[in-house]
Formats: C-alpha cells, sequence, structure tokens
C-alpha cells in the first residue's frame, strides 16, 4: 500500500490459539497474548526503521488456529510505546478490524490513537444483507457503505461535541475515558493515563473472553448449517438467551401487577428478581452486602418505630423527561402521584402548561414541583420558575449524563411547540454544552440568578457520576446550590441514541461516594441536599444509596412502567404502543396509567426500606446517610469477571477535617438576596404591583447590582402569572454600568432603560420586557462612536421567550443563543451569534463574527450587509441566506428600524430609515431551510389547499383534554 508516497507496512494483531484456553492452560494463552503483543511493538518500531510512514494493524490473518488481538488494546499499547521511544510524530496508525461495528468502537479507537479505522467486517455484513434483499434492490455496495461511514462520522461529532472537543486532531490520542473493571496491569501496559478506580479484569480475562468469541466462530466440531447462525448476545433489549438485563419482561409483568393492584407479594417477587444473583453481573451495588445488626453492635426496632413510610417517599423524586418525549398524559400523571404524597415530579426540559399550576376539581395539581433549566432554555419564563419549589440546572444534559438530547420534528406538534416557544414540526436541538457557563463563577451567577427568580425555591445542579465528579460538586456547594443531584449511567430513555444506553456516564456507586467523600471533607456536606438517580428499583437501592451519601433519589424507568411502559425502545419514533411516549393521539388514547399506580410503587419501596432500617435497629433514614461502614464486600464474588474487582474507594468513610463537621444537610445557603438593588425597587413600585398604576423612576446603577429586575419580575409573575402588567406600566431609567444578568425574565409591562453599558447575560430568559441600552451623550459628543464598541457582553437573550430589545453599539459572543421568540436590534455582534434560535427576530445593523446562525432552526435575522462579506461568518448548514424583498419582510424590517432610532437615537438605523428603499437591498435574511418549510406549508394551508400529508398533520392534534377527562 502507498498513499502519497507514504508506504505502509501491515502488522497482523493475532495470536496463536494453541491449547490455552477453557479447557487448556490458561497462563498459556496469555502468555501467547503477551508476546503478540510485544512483537506488535516491536514491529511498529522497525516500520519506522524500514522507511515506512504507515502502519495497519490488521486482524484479517484471524483463523482457526489464530485468534484476533482485541483491537483496541493492539491501538493503544502501539501509540503508547511509539510515545515512549519519540516516535509517534514518524508513523500513522491505520487499523483493518473485524471488532469495530457501533460509533463507540470507533470513538474508542480514535480516542486512543487510531488515524484510520477499516470496520472491514461492517462493510461486508451490509452486503450481505444486501445480497439477502434486507435493503431495497435500488441500494449498491457503494451506497450502505457511504450511508455507514455518514452515521459514524455523526456519531463521533455527537460524541466530540458533549466531550466539548471541536476537531478530530484534538480527539485523536486524548484518551478521554474512564475505565470501570480494568485492572492496573492492563491499563497501564496498553491504556497508560486512563483512570480505573476499581481495578478489575486484566489480561488473563481478556485472554479468556476473546478464546470464547473464537470458539462461537471456530467451532471444534462441524455444525449444521442451520445452527451456525450467531447468537443474539441482547446488548441493547432483552434476549433470553442474551447477557443479563436488571429488567426482563417477567419483572416488568410482576411490577405492573404489583402497581396496579397494590399486591406487596407480587412486588416482592419484582424486587428479588431484580435483587437476586444475577443483579451481581447488572450493578456494582449488587457486589455490597448490607451488614446485620449483629454485625454492628445493633438491636433491631419494632417496625412500628421506624420513621413512616409517608415520610420516606416525601425524600422520592420522579426523573427529568420532558413534555414531548413523554404523553400529556404521562407527564401530569407522574406530576399527580408525586404531589399527593409530597415528592416532586421534574418538568425536563420542555417547559410546562400555565393552566397546570391550578387545582384540580378534586384537589389534585398537576404542577411539576421541580423545574428544570437545561442549556437550551425551552420554556422557561419567569412564570415558569415562579411555580416551583426546586429549579434544577442540568449540567448533566440530555436523555443520558452529558449527552444532548433532540426532539424530532414529527413530535414536535402545536401544542409542544407553544410549551416550548419554537415552531411545529421543526426539529429541536439541545445542545450538549452550557452557553452560560464557562467557569464555576459562571454557575454561581447562574445560581444567583435563578435564586432571584424564585427567591422561595431551592436550586439544585445535576451531575454526571464520573471521575472528578467530587471536585466538581465541592465546587457547585461553594457556588451556593442547594441540592446536587448525581446520575448515574444506567438511567435516560429509550430514545437515548445507542453508543450512550452503554457508554455515557459511570456507576452512580462511584460518583455518589466520591461526592459524598469530597463534601465532607472540605465540610461543604451540610450545606447542600444529596440526591442520586439512575436505575433505581428497589428498596435496597434506596438503602445502599443512603449508605454512600444520599438523602434523596430518583426514579425513572420503574414509574413510567407502572403507568404502562414495556420498554419497547421506540420513544424517539412516536410509536410508543401504549401512550407513554408518543404525542400521536390514537396512540395516546391507549394510555391506562393512574396516578395510584406510581404512588402504590413508590409506598412498597419504602416499606422496603423501613424494613430494612427495622432490621438493623434504625429509626430514621437520616440515621444512616453516609454510613459505609454497614456496607461489605466479604462474599464471595462468584463470576470469572468480578473477582478483581476492588470496592473499597466506594465503602470508603468519609474522612472529617474536624469533629463538629456534619455529614448530613443541616445548614441554608446564604444567597445574599436581602442586599439586592430589586428590594429597594419592588417597595418603589408596590402601587404598580398592586393595582397596575403606571410609574417612572429614575435610579444609579452599579456593576455590583446583579442580576436586576428578576426578583421584581418574579412579584409580577406571582400576581399575574404570564401575561404580566400592561406595556409599560414600571418604566426605570438607569445611569451607569449594569452587572451581570442585568434584566433577567425580566416580565410584560417592565420598561428597563439604561443610558450606559451593561455585563454580560443582559436580557436571558427574557419574557416580555422591554430593554433599551445606549451610551450617555455626553459620550457619544466626546466622540464616542457606539456602532464601533461594544455596549453589552456575552450571551444577551440567551433563551428569551418574548419582549423587545434595542442595543445602540455592538454585543459580544453568542447573541440571542436559543432566542425563543424576543425581537432584538443591535448593531454588531460577535462570534456565534443566533446559535440556536428557535423563534423570535433578530436585526443585526453592523458586522457579525464567525459561526451566525449555528443550529438555528427558527425564526428569522435581518443582517445588514452593505461589503457582503456576511456569507462567511454564517453557519449555512441549517439556514439559507435570502434578499429581503418580500413585502412582507421589508415592513417587519422596516419597523424594528424605525423603533431601534426611536429609543436609542442611533444614527445608523436613521441613516437606514432616510434611505430605506435603496439600504433594504444590502440587508439580507437568514431563514432556516425546515422553519421555511413549515411556513410555507402553514401559508398553503391558510390558502386552501393544504397537502395530504399537512392535512393529516393537523387532524392528528387533538387538544389536550380532549382525550380523556
Amino acid at each position: 500500500m502507498a498513499h502519497r508516497g507514504w508506504r505502509t507496512k501491515t502488522i497482523d494483531i493475532v495470536f496463536e490459539r494453541g491449547e490455552g484456553g477453557m479447557n487448556g492452560d490458561k497462563h498459556v494463552a496469555t502468555d501467547a497474548l503477551r508476546r503478540s503483543l510485544d512483537r506488535v511493538c516491536a514491529e511498529a518500531m522497525q516500520a519506522i526503521d524500514e522507511g515506512y510512514s504507515l502502519i495497519l494493524l490488521s486482524d484479517r490473518k484471524m483463523d482457526r488456529d489464530h485468534v484476533a488481538i482485541p483491537t483496541l488494546m493492539a491501538v493503544g499499547i502501539v501509540h503508547h510505546h511509539l510515545i515512549r521511544n519519540s516516535a509517534r510524530t514518524r508513523l500513522g496508525i491505520l487499523v483493518e478490524t473485524a471488532e469495530a461495528r457501533e460509533v463507540h468502537h470507533h470513538c474508542l479507537l480514535i480516542g486512543y490513537g487510531a488515524d484510520a479505522v477499516n470496520p472491514y467486517l461492517a462493510f461486508e455484513s451490509l452486503w450481505d444483507l444486501r445480497r439477502r434483499s434486507t435493503f431495497p434492490r435500488s441500494y449498491s455496495d457503494g451506497d450502505l457503505t457511504t450511508n455507514y461511514i455518514g452515521a459514524v462520522g455523526k456519531g463521533i461529532l455527537k460524541v466530540m461535541s458533549k466531550m466539548g472537543v471541536s476537531t478530530l486532531q484534538s480527539y485523536k490520542g486524548a484518551q478521554i475515558f474512564e475505565a470501570v473493571g480494568l485492572n492496573s496491569e492492563a491499563v497501564e501496559l496498553c491504556f497508560t493515563g486512563t483512570a480505573s478506580r476499581i481495578e478489575g479484569i486484566g489480561l488473563a480475562s481478556i485472554t479468556q473472553e476473546a478464546l470464547r468469541r473464537h470458539r462461537i466462530g471456530f467451532p471444534r466440531r462441524h455444525l449444521p448449517a442451520h445452527s451456525m447462525e450467531l447468537p443474539n448476545p441482547g446488548h441493547y433489549q432483552w434476549r433470553k438467551h442474551g447477557e443479563v438485563h436488571a429488567i426482563k419482561p417477567e419483572s416488568i409483568a410482576n411490577l405492573q401487577f404489583a402497581a396496579r393492584h397494590n399486591s406487596r407479594e407480587t412486588f416482592d417477587r419484582f424486587a428479588q428478581l431484580c435483587d437476586d444473583e444475577s443483579r451481581q453481573r447488572c450493578t456494582l451495588r449488587g457486589l455490597f452486602r448490607i451488614r446485620s445488626a449483629e454485625e454492628n453492635d445493633r438491636t433491631p426496632v419494632p417496625l412500628d418505630e421506624v420513621e413512616p413510610s409517608r415520610d420516606i417517599v416525601k425524600r422520592f423524586c420522579t426523573g427529568a423527561m420532558s413534555l414531548g418525549a413523554l404523553s400529556p398524559e404521562a407527564h401530569e400523571t407522574l406530576a399527580i402521584a408525586m404531589n399527593r404524597i409530597g415528592g416532586k415530579s421534574n418538568t425536563g426540559e420542555g417547559g410546562e402548561d400555565e393552566r397546570r399550576y391550578q387545582r384540580d376539581a378534586n384537589g389534585d395539581l398537576r404542577r411539576s414541583a421541580i423545574k428544570q433549566v437545561a442549556s437550551a432554555r425551552f420554556g422557561v419564563t419567569i412564570n415558569y420558575l415562579t411555580n416551583a419549589s426546586q429549579i434544577q440546572i442540568k449540567m448533566a444534559q440530555g436523555a443520558k449524563p452529558g449527552e444532548g438530547g433532540q426532539l424530532p420534528g414529527h413530535k414536535v406538534d402545536p401544542y409542544i411547540a407553544s410549551l416550548r416557544h419554537s415552531t411545529p414540526y421543526v426539529t429541536l436541538i439541545s445542545p450538549p454544552p452550557h452557553h452560560d457557563i464557562y467557569s464555576i463563577e459562571d454557575l454561581a451567577q447562574l445560581i444567583h440568578d435563578l435564586k432571584n427568580a424564585n427567591p422561595e425555591a431551592d436550586v439544585s445542579v445535576k451531575l454526571v457520576a464520573e471521575m472528578g465528579v467530587g471536585v466538581v460538586a465541592a465546587g457547585v456547594a461553594k457556588a451556593k446550590a442547594d441540592h446536587i443531584l448525581i446520575s448515574g449511567h444506567d438511567g435516560g430513555t429509550g430514545a437515548s441514541p445507542l453508543t450512550s444506553i452503554k457508554h455515557a456516564g459511570g456507576p452512580w456507586e462511584l460518583g455518589l461516594a466520591e461526592t459524598h467523600q469530597t463534601l465532607v471533607l472540605n465540610d461543604l456536606r451540610s450545606r447542600v441536599r444529596v440526591e442520586v438517580d439512575g436505575g433505581m428499583r428497589t428498596g435496597r437501592d434506596v438503602v445502599i444509596g443512603a449508605l454512600l451519601g444520599a438523602e434523596e433519589f430518583g426514579f425513572s424507568t420503574m414509574p413510567l412502567i407502572t403507568l404502562g411502559c414495556i420498554m419497547m425502545r421506540k420513544c424517539h419514533l412516536n410509536t410508543c404502543p401504549v401512550g407513554v411516549a408518543t404525542q400521536d393521539p390514537v396512540l395516546r388514547e391507549k394510555f391506562t396509567g393512574q396516578p395510584e399506580h406510581v404512588i402504590n410503587y413508590l409506598f412498597m419501596v419504602a416499606e422496603q426500606v423501613r424494613e430494612f432500617m427495622a432490621e438493623r435497629g434504625f429509626r430514621k433514614l437520616k440515621e444512616i446517610v453516609g454510613r459505609t461502614d454497614l456496607l461489605d464486600t466479604d462474599q464471595a464474588i462468584e463470576h470469572w469477571k468480578a473477582r478483581g474487582l476492588n470496592l473499597e474507594p466506594i465503602l470508603m468513610t468519609a474522612e472529617k477535617p474536624h469533629p463538629g463537621v456534619n455529614v448530613t444537610c443541616s445548614m441554608r445557603q446564604e444567597h445574599g438576596l436581602e442586599e439586592a438593588l430589586d428590594k429597594d425597587l419592588i417597595e418603589t413600585v408596590k402601587s404598580a404591583l398592586e393595582d397596575k398604576t403606571q410609574i417612572r423612576l429614575q435610579m444609579p446603577i452599579r456593576n455590583t447590582n446583579r442580576t436586576v429586575g428578576t426578583m421584581l419580575s418574579h412579584e409580577i409573575a406571582k400576581r399575574y402569572g404570564d401575561t404580566g402588567l400592561p406595556p409599560d406600566t414600571i418604566w426605570v431609567r438607569f445611569d451607569g454600568s449594569a452587572g451581570q444578568s442585568f434584566a433577567s425574565w425580566l416580565a410584560g409591562g417592565v420598561t428597563f432603560e439604561l443610558v450606559g453599558d451593561a455585563n454580560d447575560y443582559i436580557a436571558k430568559g427574557l419574557c416580555g420586557g422591554t430593554v433599551i441600552v445606549y451610551p450617555p451623550s455626553a459620550s457619544v459628543e466626546a466622540g464616542f462612536v457606539p456602532e464601533d464598541n461594544i455596549v453589552i457582553g456575552n450571551v444577551a437573550l440567551y433563551g428569551a421567550t418574548s419582549g423587545r430589545t434595542f442595543f445602540r453599539g455592538i454585543a459580544g459572543e453568542r447573541f440571542a443563543v436559543r432566542n425563543s421568540g424576543a425581537i432584538a436590534v443591535v448593531e454588531g455582534v460577535g462570534d456565534h451569534g443566533c446559535e440556536y434560535m428557535t423563534n423570535g427576530r433578530v436585526v443585526v445593523l453592523g458586522p457579525t463574527g464567525r459561526n451566525f446562525a449555528a443550529g438555528m432552526s427558527g425564526g428569522v435575522a435581518y443582517v445588514y450587509d452593505p461589503h457582503r462579506t456576511f456569507e462567511m461568518n454564517c453557519n449555512k448548514e441549517m439556514v439559507s441566506i435570502e434578499p429581503v424583498s418580500d413585502s412582507t419582510d421589508v415592513d417587519e424590517l422596516r419597523q424594528y428600524v424605525c423603533w431601534h432610532e426611536e429609543y436609542t437615537g442611533s444614527t445608523v438605523a436613521r441613516n437606514i430609515r432616510e434611505s430605506f428603499e435603496r439600504e433594504v437591498r444590502k440587508f439580507c435574511k437568514v431563514i432556516p431551510h425546515e422553519y421555511k418549510r413549515v411556513l410555507a406549508e402553514q401559508k398553503a394551508a391558510q390558502d386552501g389547499v393544504a397537502s395530504a400529508p399537512d392535512r393529516q398533520r393537523e387532524q392528528s392534534h387533538v387538544p389536550l383534554g380532549q382525550l380523556r377527562s
């Protein structure tokens, strides 16, 4: 092989099968693997001496007598061997392997140093399926190969995105992984530097596993053709002869019967299935043993002396599953159930219908107590935040921890779109990174903002159970969060990408233990409550979670199963056959879940918890929080792959810096709201709040005045909801420099006029208010040119849902990220303007930075581009650039320019207005492709020429409440 004059040497990554293996000497096979790894490294170094530029690590020589070396081991050991010999830059590593099939396989190979991967067996399997007529005859082998490569490429980009890596060059060899269940010897040999906290299997076990796979492919005796088909391992869906799953069909049947008939006997069968010996092969907590009372010098107590179930269930929450992912019926049933028992349901990131804030005739409340603030800020208004008991910042993003979510367009019906302030049937992307959080200081600011938005609510931060989460949690506690959630890898929904179901996040046992230990060591545990979620099923799970340091517990999948979910894993297709995860009105009619089903299940879990405590001599759940001394691992671990695990890091007793340190939450955070400027502002405008009297006032402002206007908006929302006050009821002119988050979530009826400049996050979450910023006339007279200078900071209008803003001057980066309905006029923006925008209008009367409109799926931006340089700065993946020619667009743009001149005295706006017929030709219109298509369909429908799919779509939407009483 040769490319560009580069010579390539092929190195076989196989070892001799010999007589080792399950029925022979295991050491012989292990030694054969080790010798082959040494040979591969030696041949790689020899290739450099022979003048080769590339090596191809190939397992094609695998046959009956030769076993393939695990490809990742071969890549890792060669990569590190070259690094140790200062030769990595002299040799490229190509991989030719039958092992790589899934996105995660490719991510690992590249992450540990591969420059290119040829998954030849995946290609050949696709071609074979075509020959068997599994695919349409119109597909060629080349089409299948191209589609596979494209799919893997998108998957790799998604993984890079959620890890915050921009280029493949940065991802390659970065090793941004944690190993779970791999011992230090194997890590040091092939994956040097990778974290592996609980040890696990080594070369001997890896060799045995390779031999087992090889034996399936090359059986020693001849088998008939019908029995040569490879077994389905059941990695993603339960299979009778596949790998063990924590939840199987029998478990689902038992749980649903128990919940619907309140049968403790059937629930115990369900719990036994979850907690029996098979559980030891599914979770780390399955390997723990809870010590008896006698072993801890305690005496069992009568069950009636133990904390009642009605108090324990108040510590339970349901997970962040949004309306859109779930049907309205399922979402509201969860909320009703949790409100009845005093627990908390979670909105997810999809917003919430205002009508749910009022009680039903029977006293039920459909409001979710936990309001989530995701990185995308879908539907986050001041009224949404005001109607919360807890506000959750979702750092662990999406359907799996760390994963960006996405709601397909066919699930975004008009009702869902109205809640998310977007356009019906336009796909909604939830970006993995927070666009307003780049440091712990930024997180502290967001916590402060949310506390201003609802001083009565606790602020929670959801984190991923991963290596280092303890340090992050300590920072979160110092940033004044009231609550921390540690989310494990086995949570998430059936809508998760396959690469995330298995490979996103880590076991919550590791993350929770590290978090609790770190918080206690730094005397921070007393400031925050800690919750854990991810695969919670039984009372035993709750007890172990408490023993490792949690005070609250999240349940997601099990409550959905009690409501009818049968784990079809079709959540993303809108075809859920039991009406749990669909917006299709026909399928929603099949929903049969009731709040009582969830309540019955959670009370039976709580009863199990009480029995565990009674048997071990404890009366209050609080007494066992952090008591890792009650856990042991001295039982014999039977499974051959689990024997090398070292669970001591999980079971370490948290070290106290001094004896007085509390290991549970015992104090409130000090948020400093008493000193807020809003306190004076609210008192001054009291008459406007009470009887809508118009008030105008003027006051100075300094950059130490943060989040001005948000607490005022909270008071308005408490009285008037999303409606707010009549326009311009409260008009405040501020003079000076505004601090962070000026006018965040500013409510309707409030106008803030700032004569000066503002820091980052101005008008974040704007929901109806008006914000005007311009420099003092004295500075303009002194030669300050507003259109050439920055007047507001970064991340302005982040997640705004309605309202108007006018900025005379240039804005920083990420202007109008996730704008969902506000009107904004500005005289220039930095990089990433209008990113992930879903609705609203933005007018830029000046230059833009790069990557404008990335991920923009709705709304329109008008950009003044007299020098025709804008196109090179626009990310056109999802948008098109058009002239402003339609009369409606022209009139709309003219109106915004006139408003801008009127409010700010802008000379740029005046010059454009005075020659508008000529200047309008210098504007371009940025509009998303999908948004444009939907607008065209809506116009056609209005004209009476709706297409068949459009008519079907309209008929498919049934307003909430018409399906079920």
